[in-house]
């Protein structure tokens, strides 16, 4: 991968801290607006992580790559039907800390 990595690795960190920004804001299963902020940048962390190295990945197999990919595919092609605020919730709550200390561990590793 000749392109460098490492701002892919900052753009993830800084969509994270944004939610955690928006969630310090109010309920998204309350308010359209944050959780339309959410999901937005929800996507957008989703196709960064593709741009992160393979070798890097595969360091943390507890990470759920793939999962990661498919779920920035439904949040993209989902234009018709709204995804339960729940379940955006049981993402950011259940996921993103350990993505965000995986891809904090990758930036010190460089």
């Amino acid at each position: 991968m000749s392109k460098s990595w490492r701002p892919y690795a900052l753009h993830i960190l800084d969509a994270i801290a944004k939610i955690q920004r928006i969630q310090a804001r109010g309920d998204l299963a309350r308010d359209d607006i944050l959780y339309d902020a959410a999901l937005r940048n929800l996507q957008t962390l989703s196709e960064s992580t593709q741009h992160l190295p393979a070798d890097k990945k595969a360091a943390y197999p507890h990470i759920p790559w793939r999962d990661i990919t498919g779920f920035r595919n439904i949040l993209v092609h989902n234009y018709l039907g709204d995804i339960a605020a729940p379940t955006v919730a049981a993402v950011i709550e259940g996921h993103l800390p350990a993505l965000q200390a995986c891809v904090q561990a990758m930036l010190a590793e460089d």
